[in-house]
C-alpha cells in the first residue's frame, strides 16, 4: 500500500474536524471548575477526551501548516510553533489531570482544587511549582499560536478564510476570560472548534494537490531547458 501526501493531508483533515467536533463535546455539562474533587470520574473522562482532541488538533494543524508554508513564510512558521507549543502544553495538562490529580483527591483535595484553579486561569491559593508555568505555556501558546497562525492562514487563501478568521478571532478572545464569570469559559470553545471543523473540511477538500503548495508550483511558467 502506496501512502501518498493526498492521503496525508486527508487525514490531517479528518483529524483537525474531530479535534473540534470533540473541542465542543466536551464543553456540554461540563462540571464547575471547582467541582474536580467530587465530580473526578466525570472530569477524568472529559479529560481523556481533551487528550485526544489535543493530539488530533496537532496532526491536523500541521497538515495545515505544510499545505500552505511556502505562501505563509515566516508569519506561519510563527504561528505553527506558538500554537502547537499550546496544544502540547495543553496535552500535557490533560494527561496530569487524567492520571495525577485523581491520585490526590483523597489525600490533597486542597492541592487539586488550586491546580484545576489555576488551569481555568485563576489564582490558586497555595503553591503549585512548575504546574504554573505549564499552565502559562499552554494558555500563551493558545491565545498567541491561534491569531498569528489564523492570520497566517486567512493571508494565504489556501483554506476557508471564514475559518481561518474565526480561529484568530477565537482563540485571541479566550483573553477576556480573566475578567468574565467562570460560565463563560464553555461557550467560548464552540467558535474555536467550529474554526477546526472547517479549517480540517477545507484541508480534505483540497487535499487533490499531491504536493504541499503544489498551486504555488503549477502557477510557475515552465522554464526552458538549459543546453
Amino acid at each position: 500500500m502506496t501512502i501518498t501526501s493526498s492521503d496525508l493531508t486527508k487525514a490531517a483533515g479528518a483529524a483537525a474536524a474531530i479535534a473540534g467536533a470533540v473541542f465542543i463535546a466536551v464543553q456540554i455539562g461540563h462540571p464547575a471548575g471547582d467541582a474536580f474533587t467530587t465530580d473526578t470520574a466525570d472530569w477524568v473522562a472529559r479529560s481523556c477526551a481533551k487528550i485526544v482532541m489535543a493530539a488530533l488538533a496537532l496532526a491536523g494543524i500541521t497538515g495545515m501548516y505544510l499545505r500552505q508554508y511556502r505562501r505563509s513564510g515566516l508569519l506561519g512558521l510563527a504561528g505553527y510553533l506558538l500554537f502547537a507549543a499550546g496544544y502540547l502544553a495543553m496535552f500535557s495538562v490533560e494527561v496530569i489531570a487524567a492520571t495525577v490529580l485523581p491520585r490526590l483527591v483523597d489525600t490533597e483535595p486542597g492541592f487539586v482544587d488550586d491546580v484545576v484553579t489555576a488551569a481555568a486561569g485563576g489564582t490558586p491559593n497555595g503553591d503549585i511549582g512548575a504546574l504554573q508555568t505549564l499552565f502559562d505555556v499552554a494558555g500563551a501558546g493558545y491565545l498567541l499560536g491561534g491569531l498569528v497562525f489564523g492570520i497566517a492562514l486567512f493571508r494565504t487563501r489556501v483554506l476557508a478564510r471564514w475559518a481561518a478568521a474565526l480561529l484568530a478571532v477565537s482563540t485571541v478572545g479566550t483573553a477576556a476570560l480573566a475578567v468574565l464569570p467562570e460560565s463563560f469559559n464553555r461557550p467560548f470553545a464552540v467558535p474555536a472548534g467550529i474554526a477546526l471543523i472547517g479549517l480540517g473540511v477545507s484541508l480534505w477538500r483540497g487535499s487533490r494537490s499531491t504536493t504541499p503548495d503544489a498551486d504555488v508550483s503549477a502557477a510557475r511558467p515552465e522554464q526552458p531547458a538549459v543546453r
